[in-house]
């Protein structure tokens, strides 16, 4: 689908949390197969970069309402986009979804691969033609860094609980070269799991930061809500400061 569908919102709120929001977008594009992918687009005037957020499994980009307009509210342009393997978060329908279920296509966890491969081919476009970064959350979070590992058009990988949760891949075995930036994080009940995802990518490229509070999984961990979000949004933070 060629054609943008464009509705501008003036103001987020999310759990007692208001921010202005003066450039934000609900867009659809095409996937690598022709479906129709639904995302919330964030832009800001001088963006000091530009990522792809991709969210957990049952979830939609709903998942990075707040954390979407944290990062615009710090100078980044994101594109937030529902993958076909997903339902509901924060009140947001997965529309991705929904659309390739009327189409009878198939929605696991690897069926959803192309679609963030598509969002990169349009974030980059977006972007000037320029690498952006990649954002994933548990499934999603394995996605990015398979992703990643052979994708030009990405310059650095956030990663928030990946796992072996991808059928018939390793994914330890095959992210092994990675070569870019590479922030990780999870629950502190993860923390081996994650260790062991990243335990064959050159440490020069990892980031892990391992909370000490308990934390919980995937990107929930920005959330205002939850205990100890300062904590990952204080390592969140300084990785990006380091990406050029």
């Amino acid at each position: 689908m060629k054609k943008l569908i464009f509705f501008t919102f003036l103001l987020f709120s999310f759990t007692g949390f208001s921010q202005s929001c003066d450039n934000i977008k609900t867009i659809t594009f095409p996937s690598k197969d022709g479906l129709a992918i639904t995302a919330d687009l964030y832009t800001t005037m001088k963006s000091k970069d530009f990522m792809v957020l991709c969210h957990q499994a049952g979830f939609s980009r709903g998942e990075y309402i707040n954390t979407a307009a944290t990062l615009q509210s710090m100078g980044y342009s994101a594109l937030a986009i529902d993958q076909r393997s997903g339902n509901r978060a924060n009140g947001i329908k997965n529309e991705t979804n929904t659309e390739a279920k009327h189409k009878g296509l198939p929605t696991t966890y690897l069926d959803a691969k192309q679609d963030i491969e598509a969002a990169i081919d349009y974030a980059y476009k977006l972007n000037k033609n320029k690498p952006i970064i990649l954002v994933g959350s548990s499934y999603s979070a394995s996605l990015v860094l398979l992703i990643a590992t052979n994708n030009k058009k990405v310059k650095a990988v956030a990663a928030f609980s990946p796992g072996e949760y991808l059928h018939g891949i390793n994914l330890a075995e095959s992210i092994k070269n990675l070569k870019i930036p590479c922030f990780v994080t999870s629950a502190k009940s993860e923390i081996n799991q994650t260790s062991k995802v990243v335990r064959f990518v050159d440490a020069k490229y990892v980031t892990h930061f391992k909370p000490k509070v308990t934390g919980i999984h995937g990107s929930k961990a920005l959330w205002p809500t939850n205990k100890g979000h300062q904590a990952y949004w204080k390592a969140f933070k300084s990785f990006l400061k380091t990406i050029k």
